[in-house]
């Protein structure tokens, strides 16, 4: 059976995302799904895209929207969500465009394939026979196609309760500043803080196994039993 591996927040944390990927040895059957915020905070959203772009061409690629990424997106056309979005680390994503160290960087440097993906591949959630996954958050009692934009891009992870339809619900968006997913008995959290002194997360679903590296080029493995089990105390 594929394995399907959901890789949290990752922020342009683009040395986090590369050192990930070795540790977990991405193979051609793997349905990777990815929750979202590629862009700002960290320092290279350029090679996050073009990463996911590349992967996207060679394996099973689900890539779900961020808030974040709604956010780059709404910069292009208002000057007062342009204004937003530099205050929430759009001007690190525009640094990693530029031509030349030490330019800002700007809109006009961000190449077309960028936004076509940013706008046209990115989904809202994804669904698999015991497991759903979203960015952000889901109502319990309302089915998937159903949700509303806030809720699935903008909601706090808050100790959610079980799913209407049974599923396990595999999320970002929350940021765990200990550097740990955070698991419930219906949900895991894997927004591990990349962009900070944290780790980018990669869970396998199936089995447990979670994966983490961070910018410093730092890996380590754990299992989600692990984190149940220490929630239970």
């Amino acid at each position: 059976m594929p394995r399907h591996l959901a890789i949290g927040d990752i922020h342009g944390c683009f040395d986090a995302l590369r050192r990930l990927g070795e540790a977990v040895g991405f193979q051609n059957d793997d349905v990777i799904v990815t929750l979202g915020d590629y862009c700002n905070r960290g320092s290279n959203t350029c090679a996050v895209l073009d990463w996911l772009i590349h992967i996207d061409g060679s394996h099973n690629l689900v890539p779900l929207r961020g808030n974040h990424d709604i956010m780059m997106i709404n910069a292009r056309d208002s000057e007062s969500e342009y204004r937003k979005w530099m205050e929430v680390g759009g001007a690190a994503t525009l640094r990693s465009y530029a031509p030349f160290d030490g330019d800002p960087g700007s809109m006009a440097d961000v190449p077309d394939h960028h936004w076509q993906f940013l706008t046209d591949r990115l989904l809202p959630y994804f669904e698999s026979d015991t497991h759903f996954f979203v960015h952000a958050n889901a109502y319990p009692e309302i089915p998937l196609n159903e949700q509303p934009d806030f809720m699935l891009y903008w909601e706090q992870f808050n100790d959610p309760p079980r799913h209407e339809s049974g599923k396990t619900m595999i999320c970002g968006h929350t940021s765990q500043k200990s550097g740990i997913p955070v698991p419930n008995r219906h949900a895991v959290c894997l927004d591990t803080w990349a962009c900070g002194n944290g780790w980018l997360s990669c869970l396998h679903v199936e089995s447990g196994m979670i994966w983490q590296a961070n910018e410093r080029g730092e890996t380590r493995q754990m299992w989600l039993d692990e984190l149940h089990a220490e929630d239970a105390k």
